[in-house]
């Protein structure tokens, strides 16, 4: 855990890989959820709070393409996993996995004759 984080330190610029958990302060629910959008990245990011409306509000707001609301466990097989930005584009594992490699086809047949 990092402690007295600020937007300008290394640490809040890049994707990192680990136990690793900066802490930032902020004073609003819009501030948090626009230092948290300010990346290029956008993996998974991480909400807790015992509001179910702002769970629902901050988990949309979020510029993320897996969040944990009140877990940290958020990957399993059933997750489709992936993210936004430079963290990647499309899913994978679950159904929405599979999706990627498949290609829609429209047939319109007539079988009145």
């Amino acid at each position: 855990m990092l402690t007295e984080v600020t937007q300008d330190m290394k640490v809040a610029k890049e994707e990192t890989f680990g136990p690793l958990a900066p802490l930032f302060r902020f004073h609003t629910e819009e501030e948090a959820v626009a230092m948290a959008n300010d990346t290029e990245f956008g993996l998974a990011t991480y909400v807790f709070t015992q509001s179910t409306a702002r769970q629902w509000r901050v988990g949309e707001a979020l510029e993320y393409g897996m969040v944990g609301i009140n877990t940290g466990a958020i990957s399993n097989e059933v997750a489709p996993f992936g993210g936004v930005k430079q963290s990647g584009l499309g899913r994978e594992g679950s159904k929405f996995g599979i999706d990627e490699y498949l290609e829609m086809k429209y047939l319109c047949v007539d079988l009145s004759s």
